[in-house]
């Protein structure tokens, strides 16, 4: 089936609006805090020089924020989250937010390490440049290997898709923010339901992920602290974030529309089972699907001897 063909028949059956600014009505505590008409924001850039988990605060030797600020060193309140990711010696690049008569605060964290960054890129430049030359072929179907990727998981690491070579893999993507009930919170309880069946049936060679296609707000700090709300046990469940290029390409790869328009997205569900040589032998669109279905194909699917590089 042709790409073209597959997104017409999905958006016309499986799009679902959600709306990042009803997440204000979900219990996540990933949330953003509401906007005050006077709240200012600015990029930071900076070292982080120590770190108070109890406070949730962190000292940072940061560059001149421009249009607020010269170059010094101050005291953040961060989340929780962020407070157990980052660490002293760090270099972190964050949203400063400024709210008259409340502490400074820090957001969206992310670590900035030259290293870590040009893994990434490059990554997304090879998933770009993979996705361009496979056209209206990009997406993936059932029988094909996955593509490779760099992305950062819940705990500010660098996660390459080799990781996986040799264990079954249940992938799908959700977001954070999502208030729709049987959109992505149902697809998450969902996995933890595959998780917790596929153990007690001694599936061992198995690794659930789910990628964020909201990027911009899903750092590993709110990813974090959205599998900790949970009580997700991520010894086998890891979340994924990362470039925006590099999100935009593995949806379209995976087959997942992802439409942001202002403040509303509008996707589509899809999870995938995906054997131990990378290939994806099962697919299962919107949210109507049984775990025990998933478990089920996970016995049935013996581990590869030779696992190729995924």
């Amino acid at each position: 089936m042709r790409i073209n063909t597959f997104f017409i028949v999905l958006g016309l059956l499986l799009v679902v609006s959600c709306s990042k600014q009803a997440s204000v009505q979900s219990p996540t505590p990933t949330k953003p805090p509401a906007q005050h008409n006077d709240e200012k924001h600015y990029p930071l850039v900076g070292e982080v020089l120590s770190v108070d988990i109890k406070t949730q605060t962190l000292k940072v030797r940061h560059q001149a924020v421009v249009g607020f600020m010269p170059a010094m060193t101050m005291e953040f309140a961060v989340s929780s989250s962020d407070a157990a990711l980052v660490h002293a010696g760090e270099h972190i690049k964050a949203e400063l937010v400024i709210i008259p008569d409340s502490p400074a605060r820090l957001e969206h964290i992310w670590p900035d390490d030259r290293q870590m960054t040009d893994i990434l890129n490059a990554s997304a430049s090879a998933l770009r440049e993979e996705t361009h030359d496979r056209g209206e072929t990009a997406y993936r179907e059932v029988g094909e290997v996955i593509p490779r990727f760099s992305l950062l998981n819940q705990e500010g690491q660098i996660v390459q898709s080799d990781h996986f070579r040799g264990k079954q893999v249940m992938l799908n993507f959700i977001y954070t923010r999502c208030p729709i009930a049987d959109m992505c919170p149902a697809a998450t309880l969902k996995m933890m339901t595959t998780q917790r069946l596929a153990e007690a049936s001694k599936v061992t060679n198995i690794e659930f992920i789910s990628i964020s296609l909201d990027p911009t707000n899903d750092t590993p700090g709110v990813l974090k602290e959205y599998a900790s709300a949970r009580g997700i046990n991520t010894h086998n469940y890891t979340f994924l974030t990362g470039p925006e290029g590099s999100i935009r390409d593995l949806l379209t790869q995976f087959g997942v529309i992802a439409e942001f328009s202002g403040d509303l997205v509008k996707h589509t569900l899809a999870t995938l089972l995906i054997n131990a040589n990378g290939k994806i032998i099962w697919r299962a669109d919107g949210s109507d699907w049984e775990p025990q279905d998933f478990v089920n194909r996970m016995h049935k699917e013996a581990p590869a001897n030779s696992p190729k590089q995924l």
